[in-house]
């Protein structure tokens, strides 16, 4: 068999430098193009028109392939001015971790090999991170959606004495959970792959400033218990995805050991915030957690995707996944050495080198970094805040308690919703900013997440400008008081 390396290595050698240094440029100037566009049919159809190939094609050929027909449509969350959802905006030592990454092409499910000690490494690090001891377990996965299913699974199995899922499965015993109804749906999606079913996860009212209700949550948990159901879970949120609040962690902590619950924190973006020292004292508790999910894509800016899942109790997460199989045993020594193995603590075996990109980001950029990167955006989430509150014409629909701003044009039409609904979708067409559209106290919102480390106040402003002059069109708004000065 000739094999599948190329034929000219020098050849191929200046391609790969070629795309290296269009990338750095890309990466340069992404600030100067749109955020994003929309893709032409004719882009759309050559995908979806193509067929399987049966021979080979040139990589030069299918590198202009991907700079005309997939770089200038991306989602464009590297720009500043995207802010629609919480997408980190990637840095350029992840890519290049990627492109290292890539070349080893290490599994990282299991055996004796040094990326494995890398991943260990940052998971150590993680849990230092957020106040777990060095101790806990963890492992890096594709995103919180999937931290938050380990973590529902880990604790349907550890809460309970003698609990025997893993082979009779439920067999009749009703768990439920709780979590605020601002959770993220992956909680619900996690409920359902659990085969505990979404009714199981029960949705705590929260109060006027979306944090869960913790005389609710006790009043359900009692009803729960006296109809003879088996409450396992209880689930806080550092930084919901509508809003950005934190529920109260340290009260949930000290419920769940009252109750004998598992606690549980979503953390995807907000347990970041323990990186600085401002913002830290907002997500207190976090520490007090049996497990937590996080995002690296998210406020650390490490490339897609780069979630994790920390376990405080060693052994917690393994008596969930672990299995023995006679060509998987670990060995003393040799390459199959090493245990235990990362496929013993989540369901992935064949796991790529994530951990790379996040040491290079970790150790790149350092606590101080990245702790700066989330005072930066919470700095400009609250200028935005003082934009809207000084515009007549605007109107604030929640507290900003982190990066998280939601807003809507107030005036101009009989139906606000589907004016603001529009607004948005306009606003991303036009290539200026990419905010998203959510529901806030049953009133439609423009939704503004600062995550991106380029994003800056100019930002803000021309957002802002172009919302304006979007809403003028349909409406008979004045926009000339954007350019008022903030009041001091």
């Amino acid at each position: 068999m000739a094999g599948l390396d190329p034929k000219n290595w020098d050849e191929m050698r200046a391609l790969g430098h070629q795309m290296l240094d269009d990338m750095f440029d890309n990466l340069e100037h992404v600030a100067e193009g749109p955020v994003w566009q929309p893709m032409p049919d004719a882009v759309r159809q050559g995908f979806a028109k193509q067929p399987l190939p049966q021979t080979g094609t040139a990589l030069p050929d299918l590198y202009g392939q991907f700079t005309q027909s997939v770089l200038p449509y991306a989602v464009g969350n590297r720009h500043p001015r995207f802010m629609g959802w919480v997408h980190g905006g990637g840095t350029v030592q992840g890519m290049l971790a990627e492109m290292l990454a890539a070349g080893l092409n290490a599994n990282l499910g299991g055996r004796d090999h040094a990326p494995v000690e890398v991943e260990r490494m940052v998971i150590r690090w993680a849990a230092t991170m957020l106040g777990f001891p060095e101790t806990a377990t963890g492992v890096l996965v594709t995103g919180s959606s999937l931290a938050n299913f380990i973590a529902v699974l880990t604790a349907s199995r550890a809460v309970k004495e003698g609990l025997t899922l893993r082979t009779e499965g439920l067999n009749g015993r009703k768990l439920v959970g709780y979590a605020a109804q601002t959770a993220h749906g992956c909680l619900a999606r996690a409920f359902d792959m659990a085969g505990l079913g979404t009714d199981a996860l029960r949705r705590v009212p929260v109060d006027a400033a979306f944090k869960m209700d913790m005389a609710a949550l006790r009043t359900q948990v009692d009803a729960d218990l006296a109809a003879g159901l088996e409450p396992f879970l209880v689930v806080g949120t550092a930084g919901t995805v509508d809003t950005g609040s934190v529920d109260p962690l340290p009260e949930l902590a000290a419920f769940a050991q009252a109750y004998g619950l598992w606690f549980h924190v979503d953390g995807a973006f907000g347990a970041l915030a323990r990186l600085s020292s401002t913002y830290a004292p907002l997500v207190a508790g976090l520490e007090l957690a049996d497990s937590i999910a996080l995002d690296f894509h998210k406020w650390a800016q490490t490339p897609y995707d780069a979630g994790c899942v920390l376990v405080r109790e060693q052994g917690k997460q393994a008596a969930t996944f672990a299995q023995s199989l006679a060509y998987l045993s670990r060995e003393d020594r040799g390459t199959a050495a090493g245990a235990p193995w990362f496929c013993d603590l989540g369901p992935d075996l064949s796991r790529g080198f994530r951990a790379l990109k996040v040491w290079f980001t970790l150790a790149g950029f350092g606590v101080e970094g990245l702790g700066g990167v989330v005072d930066g955006c919470c700095r400009v989430a609250r200028y935005l805040a003082a934009r809207v509150e000084a515009h007549p014409d605007l109107e604030m629909l929640a507290p900003v308690t982190l990066n998280i701003v939601c807003f809507r044009v107030s005036v101009g039409a009989d139906n606000l919703d589907a004016l603001n609904g529009e607004l948005v979708k306009d606003m991303q067409e036009s290539g200026v900013a990419v905010p998203s559209a959510t529901v806030v106290q049953g009133k439609r919102a423009v939704r503004v997440a600062v995550v991106n480390h380029r994003t800056t106040e100019q930002d803000i402003d021309i957002m802002l400008e172009a919302l304006l002059a979007l809403a003028a069109k349909r409406t008979n708004l004045d926009v000339s008081a954007l350019a008022d000065p903030l009041p001091a």
